[in-house]
């Protein structure tokens, strides 16, 4: 007999949603978790469900993100009914602000090229002046000349997203199993997998990759690729203030306890997570440009984390031909996907099979022949 049904690597928000919905279908569960150590995404993430300017290249995406978005209401609800835990979603809007009027052309002439591709779901959206702007946040600078708005965009409370997902995982039945490092997958002659841990092994029918960076390595163990890199992003978060900034944006925005976040850098080198004051200082002048109140604050942390990025950005959900039962589930985009990765894609693995609206995701979109 298997020690579990099923078997999802990674604890952070991609792995605790899939698994959160895999126990929902009544599935045995384990989550194996690398444990502190880990490179994880979730410490880093800016915490938006963000709608406006996902798809470029690749339309099935922006469908994808606007199903999530979609759905993210009833899953707050589900969680905190289940948990007793809020996960503070505001969901009334978001905006995109540009500090000159170069910078205000490309957001509109960037959110045309998105709705002009072949297939795409038209979102609601619109470029606002000033004047427009400061109506719904008057705590904005002068220096905003206008901004891209739409009513579809949002944040939560990343911490208490993570701790919700985590207990609801557990409530409805998961098993979690911290400081567990996967060293090898080996799939069974009768099927099912043998995942050999540090500590121990564990038995599993279906087995889920969804451990960010470390699905490159964990992949082609079960027949499958994840050829994903890192990217650096740097965040600093401020004193908690008064509420003034009632509507996220895409690089700043003010939690439900009053500290505000910034948010705006995309380094592909170096694969680390030190901090580094001259992108920090251009962070933080673009956000006092922005809201000039922040001047008065003080900022009491910074740091650095990795995001899980693909050759072309977009996520890779892929299953396995060699070996039956085995997924992958990679992105970068965890926070809002979370709501479609526990209710639309952990359906899909519990069946055993994704649903082909994802076969646009497969890695095997990179194997491309380079011309000669």
């Amino acid at each position: 007999m298997r020690d579990f049904d099923a078997a999802v690597i990674g604890g952070g928000v991609v792995g605790l949603s899939i698994a959160r919905g895999l126990a929902g279908q009544g599935l045995r569960c384990a989550i194996l978790d690398e444990g502190d150590i880990a490179a994880r995404a979730s410490r880093a993430n800016f915490a938006l469900v963000w709608v406006q300017s996902k798809g470029m290249g690749m339309a099935p995406y922006g469908h994808w993100t606007q199903r999530s978005a979609a759905a993210w209401a009833a899953f707050a609800e589900e969680l905190r009914a289940e948990t007793g835990i809020a996960t503070g979603l505001r969901q009334n809007g978001g905006y995109a602000l540009a500090l000159s009027e170069q910078e205000l052309d490309a957001r509109r002439a960037a959110m045309m090229r998105l709705h002009n591709q072949p297939g795409w779901d038209a979102i609601p959206w619109e470029v606002q002046d000033h004047a427009t702007i400061a109506r719904a946040m008057p705590a904005i600078g002068r220096d905003v000349v206008g901004g891209v708005f739409c009513p579809l965009d949002g944040d939560v409370n990343s911490l208490r997203l993570f701790r919700a997902l985590h207990a609801s995982a557990l409530a409805r039945g998961a098993t979690y199993l911290p400081d567990m490092p996967v060293q090898t997958i080996i799939p069974q002659p009768g099927g099912g997998f043998l995942i050999r841990c540090a500590g121990r092994d564990i038995a599993a029918a279906r087995v889920v990759l969804a451990a960010g960076l470390g699905n490159a390595r964990l992949a082609p163990m079960v027949g499958l690729a994840a050829p994903v890199r890192p990217q650096r992003g740097q965040i600093l978060v401020t004193e908690k203030a008064a509420p003034f900034l009632h509507h996220a944006t895409i690089t700043v925005r003010q939690t439900d306890e009053g500290g505000v976040m910034i948010g705006d850098s995309k380094e592909e080198e170096p694969a680390d997570t030190r901090t580094g004051p001259g992108i920090i200082a251009v962070m933080a002048q673009r956000a006092q440009r922005m809201f000039p109140v922040l001047g008065g604050l003080n900022v009491v942390r910074t740091w650095a984390g990795l995001r899980v990025m693909s050759p072309d950005g977009f996520p890779i959900y892929d299953q396995s031909v060699a070996t039956p039962g085995a997924f992958v589930a990679t992105c970068h985009s965890g926070v809002t996907l979370a709501a479609a990765h526990s209710e639309l894609l952990a359906p899909m693995i519990a069946a055993g099979r994704l649903d082909p609206t994802l076969a646009p995701f497969s890695a095997r979109r990179f194997d491309v022949p380079q011309a000669a």
